[in-house]
């Protein structure tokens, strides 16, 4: 078993240890294996250190050199190994007694910012909603938190990220001890492991939150730097909170008021008033797309009583067979529409070529055939997909060339059935 020093002092950064094993895993990668590490590997909801190993060689080598390894990953094997994933494809053919690791400072300080900042929000919520966290995972861009909770508001969210923060502010001190789990439990521990350990190492925010968790944390709040609750959305075992904290809450806040003051700046508004001119814009837009689908009911309309007009001196049915150049399906499908109501014995076979391509058929209500089966089989032979109802149907055409020839077969088998 590997002793893990990042248990006792999370701010170790570099550390010199004895390299125990080469080791390749199943899948290829070469992990190292050392008596001694400062490397998190993930666990808990925590990701993993990365890092560089620099390897010592053995008396009498020392002329001999020796390449710095990158530790891309790091994994605990169930022998409570820690396996340090590092950037080559073949271990050294004299391995030697040494090893100085070296942490990745600035990620290492952000995953202590995160962790600990989840400890204090998972308490804030306990303490203001009785909402137990289930979960916790730390991603690259932000972490979230799993609720034992059916829902939660806005103002309990705002409620939480305000009393979190208060305790960063009042930089309480965050301590490390080690405890039974009987000793934890007579402490007050918000939270036992259900697996089964000799010794649980607790980190106990001083008066204000006590759990049992092996992450690398932060001696006092204030180091946390901010906590900003981003998002909530429901999941199958509760609500999910997104959540930034430190370095990563300064970032998100800056990226935010950029965005908005791009945004801002195309209004010629200040960025508080956005929100009410997006608002604006949409209600704009929708209007206009009112009026626009108005207006093209209104020309489908009159070309359909044209057409209709044109051609009722025929007998039987009438059949408009068109290809629209110009009109997307939008259009098509109202225009077959108006044509069917028109008069009772009309058969539409239309093309739409403006936008994707598309086949629409239609027949005046309870009409002789049936649209749905004849767009089928019009779609089986082009190879493509469509269908619809007896009296309307619809099918897209991947080239848009076909759309002449597709509607002169189906006016063709129309005609043959009249």
């Amino acid at each position: 078993m590997t002793e893990k020093l990042y248990y006792q002092n999370s701010f170790l950064y570099d550390f010199v240890a004895a390299l125990m094993e080469w080791r390749t895993l199943p899948d290829g990668r070469t992990a190292i294996v050392l008596d001694r590490t400062a490397f998190y590997p993930t666990s808990g909801g925590q990701t993993f250190d990365t890092g560089w190993l620099e390897l010592e060689p053995l008396e009498g080598e020392r002329g001999h050199f020796l390449p710095k390894l990158h530790v891309v990953d790091v994994e605990e094997s169930d022998g409570g190994e820690v396996l340090h994933i590092v950037e080559t494809g073949d271990a050294l053919s004299q391995a030697p007694t040494r090893v100085r690791g070296f942490i990745d400072v600035e990620r290492r300080r952000d995953h202590m910012q995160q962790h600990s900042g989840q400890h204090v929000l998972s308490a804030a919520f306990i303490e203001l909603s009785n909402m137990p966290t289930v979960s916790f995972h730390m991603g690259e861009a932000s972490c979230t938190i799993d609720l034992d909770a059916k829902s939660l508001t806005s103002v309990q969210l705002r409620q939480a990220e305000l009393r979190a923060n208060q305790i960063v502010w009042e930089d309480r001190e965050v301590g490390t001890s080690f405890a039974t789990e009987d000793e934890a439990r007579a402490r007050g521990v918000r939270k036992i492991p259900a697996a089964d350990h000799e010794k649980l190492r607790l980190i106990e925010v001083k008066g204000f939150d006590l759990c049992a968790c092996g992450g690398t944390h932060v001696r006092n709040t204030g180091q946390i730097g901010a906590i900003q609750l981003r998002k909530i959305e429901k999941v199958k075992q509760g609500v999910r909170v997104e959540f930034v904290c430190g370095v990563r809450a300064l970032e998100h806040a800056r990226k935010d008021y950029d965005t908005l003051a791009e945004a801002a700046a195309a209004f010629s508004a200040h960025a508080w008033d956005v929100p009410a001119q997006i608002k604006k814009v949409l209600d704009e837009a929708k209007a206009a797309a009112k009026n626009t689908h108005r207006q093209l009911e209104e020309i489908a309309e009159l070309t359909a009583r044209q057409w209709v007009a044109e051609r009722n001196a025929q007998a039987g049915a009438l059949v408009f067979a068109e290809v629209l150049a110009d009109r997307d399906l939008a259009y098509t499908k109202l225009l077959a529409q108006k044509l069917t109501a028109a008069a009772p014995n009309v058969v539409a076979l239309l093309g739409a070529g403006a936008g994707q391509p598309a086949l629409v058929f239609a027949q005046s209500a309870s009409g002789p055939h049936d649209m749905g089966a004849l767009m089928k089989e019009m779609m089986s032979r082009l190879g493509s997909r469509g269908g619809g109802s007896r009296d309307m149907a619809q099918g897209g055409v991947p080239d848009g060339a076909k759309l002449a020839e597709a509607i002169a077969t189906a006016q063709a088998a129309i005609l043959a059935k009249a």
